[in-house]
């Protein structure tokens, strides 16, 4: 029997497939090389926005007539999990819809599945073990579930509260990826720097804000023990409160200077009504404070556009801090209402054209940033882990997220090699072995 996995979404849903995978071979199947010779036919949805949904949905039914015949289709991931009832109506094509921890593998009626059961959980998605990465790097997810509830965003109404693995599931992966030839790792879950802080879930309140208070932080403690396991530790999706002056040190310890922060906003009356913390000034505080210890630190982050209630005065507020912080790396997206959300109900909602042409304004500024942050590259010398043949990184591109550098294919999928940068394009640069 064989599988295959179509992946959709952010990383952390490619962590699950790869969890997923590992889970299916236990069983006996084997992966196969394409959707069209599997026996088992998965597709990992994303739910985060209305454009993920509609992708999720183009997926299935292109795979729907992809697969070969006798070849059974699932779907599931947040999609599954939040309109699973929705999905099993309205696809008959679909022969399971399986949340998380249900079956993959269960025989469903061969009718449309109207109500989905709703079993206990046949298994811990968050600690099944995975099969044997072929790349040099990977995604290792901390924590599932968000304890924060930003106006927007729709994550905890189906992945729940914050549930923090221990220190030793998390160590215990990362060795044996390790072992298998992994060089980078790469730290994700909903909110990373609140790991171990798991208040809500305790019956102890709302998440907790951690900037400079004093207490103890997890997140640092685990970072500097993997640091003495693999070559590379990359942390991605900080929330800002979480991003300590301690937390700060150990990320620059760890010779990756990478810090992908989540402001979403310039402005504070925005953030308010995102029910977030911070606001321009005290973000670019912090971004110059990093790059006073380490001029060579990368930032990413990305920004929600046509919140409602948005002005053009928090746009330009927005458009001032993205000249004013000179990030790397920026993603934009326009605002989508997501059921069960605080922000579903609220009024002045913003035109989607106008939303649109808000994006465009500021990626436009954005993208000619990256540009000359790229450019300005061009000559200096680089240590490049080679990720596939003619394809390396070094610490300023996370895996699959930014750009690239391109590279002499005969270079050593796996290696660590010193480079000068020759060539920018764009995104991506070009290198040549020093």
């Amino acid at each position: 029997m064989r599988y295959w996995i179509e992946t959709l979404g952010c990383p952390k849903n490619h962590v699950d497939s790869e969890k997923l995978a590992g889970l299916l071979e236990s069983q006996g199947y084997d992966v196969a090389t394409s959707a069209e010779e599997a026996d088992l036919v998965v597709a990992n949805t994303c739910a985060f926005i209305e454009a993920a949904r509609e992708e999720s949905i183009e997926t299935v039914l292109e795979l729907a007539d992809r697969k070969r015949g006798g070849a059974r289709l699932v779907v599931t991931g947040c999609m599954a999990e939040r309109y699973g009832d929705e999905l099993a109506a309205a696809l008959p094509e679909v022969d399971l819809v399986a949340g998380f921890g249900e079956s993959l593998t269960e025989r469903a009626p061969s009718t449309p599945v109207a109500l989905r059961r709703r079993p206990t959980p046949a298994f811990d998605l968050l600690n099944l073990p995975r099969p044997v990465t072929k790349s040099p790097w990977a995604y290792v997810k901390i924590a599932e579930g968000c304890d924060r509830r930003c106006g927007f965003c729709a994550i905890p109404t189906f992945r729940g509260d914050q549930r923090s693995r221990s220190s030793q599931e998390i160590l215990g992966e990362a060795r044996a990826l390790v072992s298998g030839g992994v060089r980078e790792i790469v730290l994700i879950a909903q909110d990373l720097a609140s790991w171990g802080h798991d208040r809500r879930r305790a019956g102890r309140g709302e998440a907790v804000e951690v900037l400079d208070e004093g207490g103890t932080q997890p997140l640092i403690e685990l970072t500097n023990t993997l640091r003495g396991e693999v070559d590379r530790v990359r942390l991605l999706y900080l929330y800002p409160s979480g991003l300590t002056s301690g937390l700060i040190e150990t990320i620059l310890s760890t010779g990756v200077p990478y810090f992908d922060l989540s402001l979403q906003h310039a402005s504070r009356p925005m953030l308010r009504a995102m029910r977030r913390w911070g606001d321009g000034d005290r973000f670019l505080e912090r971004i110059a404070a990093i790059r006073s210890a380490d001029p060579d630190a990368t930032f990413r982050s990305s920004f929600i556009l046509g919140y409602p209630g948005e002005t053009e005065e928090d746009q330009q507020e927005l458009l001032d801090f993205i000249e004013a912080a000179q990030l790397d790396w920026a993603g934009f997206f326009t605002f989508s209402a997501e059921d069960g959300t605080f922000a579903e109900g609220l009024g002045s909602q913003v035109p989607k054209e106008l939303a649109l042409e808000r994006l465009r304004e500021v990626s436009e500024v954005q993208d000619a940033i990256t540009a000359r942050r790229r450019d300005a590259l061009v000559g200096s010398r680089q240590r490049l882990l080679i990720d596939a043949p003619g394809v390396g990184r070094s610490v300023r591109e996370c895996p699959e997220i930014d750009g690239i550098v391109m590279v002499d294919p005969t270079l050593g999928v796996g290696t660590m090699v010193d480079c000068e940068i020759v060539a920018s394009h764009g995104t991506d640069l070009e290198a040549v072995r020093v």
